[in-house]
């Protein structure tokens, strides 16, 4: 742990004198994405440097005790190196958690995918609710969201929004988010007042960078054509529409939001990118029995992790079987309390499994 450590240091000692330098703040892209590695370490470089300082204090308070002195100088000199041993195993479990496997993406930018399920017209409303109750939670967090791609359903519903997420822990917070989302309710198209059962998908994805995955342009199809439907009335002039399809996988991202083919592109290959780099780790998941066991719920797509009821007001996540009666506190994007849970839970199964 403490060489990779001192490799931190190391590499945020560099970072702060490349940033120093005038051809590199000159260069916005490389000077942003430089300061983003920046933050990423100071947290652990500054635990680090706290760790170290602790240490020497402790190695003099022990040289001082060896050496003789009045008995009330050594009980007060005991006490203070008691004091620094706790402090200094404190800091080494900071120390643990800060470059344990999960945190390594807490900074990460994510992409969110909200997919209509069963249940017609309604499940498109279901999730155009889930879309509001991210993207006001996210909000909340002061987080940047950038619609990707987006296709409406009849009576205001969606079929399919695809999301981005930029801030401090929005990966941390939205990890647990995947899965099958059910609600009961009474649908406003239900003359009868009887209560039906919807569902939605959500998919969390990172944002991969460059060094997660190659994508080779020799591996891809791109097509475009003309946006039709909301968002593309204005574009039926040109083919701002843009299709692009990874051939080895036979993964399909259509984007038409832009009235420019670039931007639709770039937003298609961002989303290609991280369902290429979700599907590859979905699998190696898979592979690896240990990392199942310490995950809350199994972690496949498929599992219906929570369910929104209206008649009782309540929300449940069955992984953690909590229920909460604020239903609608929670779809106005009050996430907190249930985040908080399932972060907690997850840690939990982690120890278990140590």
């Amino acid at each position: 742990m403490f060489d990779q450590l001192k490799k931190l240091e190391s590499r945020y000692d560099e970072l702060e004198q490349l940033l120093g330098q005038n051809e590199i703040i000159s260069d916005k892209e490389q000077y942003a994405r430089l300061v983003k590695e920046y933050s990423g370490l100071k947290e652990a470089v500054l635990l680090f440097r706290e760790y170290k300082k602790v240490a020497v204090e402790a190695e003099g308070m022990e040289t001082v005790l060896s050496e003789k002195h009045d008995a009330d100088f050594l009980d007060l000199a005991k006490k203070e190196l008691e004091s620094l041993m706790q402090k200094k195993q404190e800091l080494e479990g900071r120390l643990k958690k800060e470059l344990a496997g999960e945190d390594k993406d807490l900074g990460r930018d994510i992409i969110v995918e909200i997919r209509q399920g069963t249940g017609g017209l309604e499940a498109g409303l279901f999730a155009a609710d889930l879309y509001r109750m991210y993207t006001q939670y996210a909000t909340n967090k002061k987080w940047d969201t950038e619609v990707m791609a987006s296709h409406e359903s009849e009576l205001g519903g969606l079929k399919e929004v695809v999301f981005s997420v930029k801030g401090r822990d929005a990966y941390k917070r939205f990890k647990f988010e995947s899965g099958v989302h059910r609600v009961q309710r009474v649908p406003s198209t239900e003359a009868q007042g009887r209560i039906h059962t919807s569902t939605a998908t959500v998919a969390i994805m990172i944002e991969p960078k460059e060094v997660d995955l190659v994508i080779e342009p020799k591996d891809l199809r791109i097509d475009t054509y003309r946006a039709s439907g909301p968002g593309g009335q204005h574009m039926q002039k040109s083919d701002s529409a843009v299709r692009i399809t990874h051939i080895p996988t036979g993964v399909v991202v259509a984007c038409q939001d832009e009235r420019s083919q670039l931007k639709n592109k770039n937003k298609a290959m961002r989303i290609l990118g991280a369902r290429l780099l979700d599907k590859k780790e979905q699998e190696e998941a898979k592979k690896n029995a240990a990392a199942r066991k310490s995950q809350v719920g199994s972690g496949d797509r498929s599992e219906k992790i929570r369910t929104y009821n209206f008649p009782d007001r309540r929300v449940t996540d069955h992984r953690i079987n909590l229920s909460l009666y604020r239903l609608e506190a929670i779809l106005d994007g009050d996430l907190e309390e249930l985040s908080d849970a399932l972060i907690k839970a997850s840690e939990e199964k982690a120890k278990e499994n140590e």
